[in-house]
């Protein structure tokens, strides 16, 4: 699916537009299943669909997000696959507004009685549509760039008991400064998000691992574990291994699995797996 999905956009990159028939031959597949990815990557506003085909979707403020949403992609799916192994039914999770929160809460439609807290319309519509979860959004002002809300959120959630998991994105990392984003209004958002959650989650793919921010939204003390995909160096999980943070590096689609985690990052998924058994 995902290497179909990749065909799909690489062909609308090159001709910009396509039509189902025709993707239908060049793929080898039924235009029923054609039409069913074209209605997928709609959905994640990876394109536009049109009777009959697709378009690119639409660029400049109002398609930032799409652009982010495409970016990395498999990586990116990769690494929500990974982290909805986390969430189980009846959790209560937060979700930020990056595009790969969003792939995660792709991943969780058909898990049951989730309470999600979010500042992302995207990713609130997603799961109000098609999921039984309860959606909370605790307000702010409208991001375009990550079509969510932003601003303090801190009193909106302080006293209404705590969040189980923490799923965010991140501009940046390190062991000394923590998890950053490159925008103070993102910044203020996920430090309100994270002073109320019990586990933090980072989620990215391995280009964040070099990426340059500024400020920092949850210290490293603050981190329970980093997921990313395999590309990320040993260095740097040496370095977040050595703070105490365990890193997941999740293979991509079409590679061995072997070699791509530490042990280490097992073993710290292992430890977390059996206390949260031991706290339900």
């Amino acid at each position: 699916m995902v290497a179909r999905d990749s065909r799909i956009l690489d062909a609308l990159d090159q001709h910009g537009a396509v039509q189902v028939a025709d993707l239908a031959r060049a793929l080898g597949v039924s235009e029923v299943t054609i039409r069913k990815d074209l209605d997928a990557l709609a959905e994640r506003d990876l394109l536009r669909r049109t009777r009959g085909g697709a378009l690119p979707p639409q660029r400049g403020d109002e398609g930032a997000f799409a652009d982010r949403m495409r970016r990395e992609a498999e990586a990116k799916q990769a690494v929500a696959a990974r982290a909805a192994e986390l969430v189980q039914d009846g959790d209560v999770i937060a979700l930020d507004t990056s595009s790969t929160a969003h792939f995660l809460a792709l991943e969780l439609l058909q898990r049951t009685g989730l309470v999600v807290v979010t500042q992302s319309l995207r990713t609130a519509v997603a799961l109000m549509d098609r999921s039984d979860a309860r959606v909370i959004m605790p307000g702010g002002t409208l991001r375009r760039e990550s079509s969510g809300l932003v601003g303090p959120i801190t009193d909106a959630l302080v006293g209404r008991g705590r969040i189980d998991k923490a799923f965010v994105g991140v501009v940046g990392l390190s062991p000394e400064r923590g998890l950053l984003e490159l925008a103070t209004d993102e910044a203020v958002s996920k430090q309100g998000m994270v002073a109320a959650s019990d586990e933090i989650h980072a989620l990215f793919d391995s280009s964040k691992t070099t990426g340059f921010a500024l400020h920092s939204f949850a210290s490293t003390e603050q981190v329970t574990s980093l997921i990313t995909d395999e590309r990320a160096s040993d260095d740097f999980v040496r370095e977040w291994e050595a703070a105490g943070v365990s890193v997941a590096r999740v293979p991509l689609p079409g590679t061995e699995t072997t070699g791509t985690e530490p042990a280490t990052a097992r073993a710290g998924r292992a430890s977390r797996r059996h206390i949260q058994k031991e706290h339900r």
